[in-house]
């Protein structure tokens, strides 16, 4: 399973830390991803979502 969020396929991202002397070496940034059971097509399933999905109500949490 990747490490991608279920609804808006946010992933993993590369890039370039840079240091005082601008030396660059790759890096990465991960979304911050919650394990939730959420609530599918009237289907409870423990989906990954980010938190922005999670904050904005993209999600229907199962209880």
């Amino acid at each position: 399973m990747a490490r991608q969020c279920a609804i808006c396929a946010k992933s993993v991202r590369s890039g370039f830390q840079v240091s005082h002397s601008h030396i660059r070496t790759k890096r990465k940034w991960a979304p911050n991803l919650q394990r939730v059971k959420a609530d599918l097509d009237g289907t409870v399933r423990r989906i990954r979502v980010c938190t922005r999905c999670l904050k904005s109500g993209k999600v229907k949490r199962a209880i």
